[in-house]
């Protein structure tokens, strides 16, 4: 008898879990051995899915937790970004209380 087909949330959460272990090792190394172009096409996937559903989600939760990564992992990160897509800081501040979380 065959398992019954996994559904799409569930094989989410097995590429989750399997990256999550392989950034751990990558970055245990000192130097991760992983293209930029391939860590480039995983955050722009993660950040599109992310966007989409704080659009739809009531309360969608933090994208990152402080216990998981330093101020300065996420400056560094959300600065590339900012420059990537061409958004200034003014440009920022004008957006910036749009998804405001109580």
């Amino acid at each position: 008898m065959s398992a019954p087909p996994t559904t799409l949330a569930q094989e989410f959460q097995g590429v989750t879990r399997s990256l999550v272990e392989l950034a751990g090792r990558a970055l245990a190394g000192g130097s991760p051995q992983i293209a930029s172009d391939d860590v480039a096409r995983a955050m722009t996937a993660i950040v599109k899915l992310y966007a989409a559903k704080a659009e739809t989600d009531a309360s969608p939760p933090a994208p990152v937790t402080a216990n998981n990564v330093t101020p300065t992992e996420v400056v560094l990160v959300v600065s590339e970004m900012l420059r990537a897509v061409d958004i200034s800081l003014f440009d920022l501040a004008m957006w910036y209380r749009r998804g405001q979380r109580q």
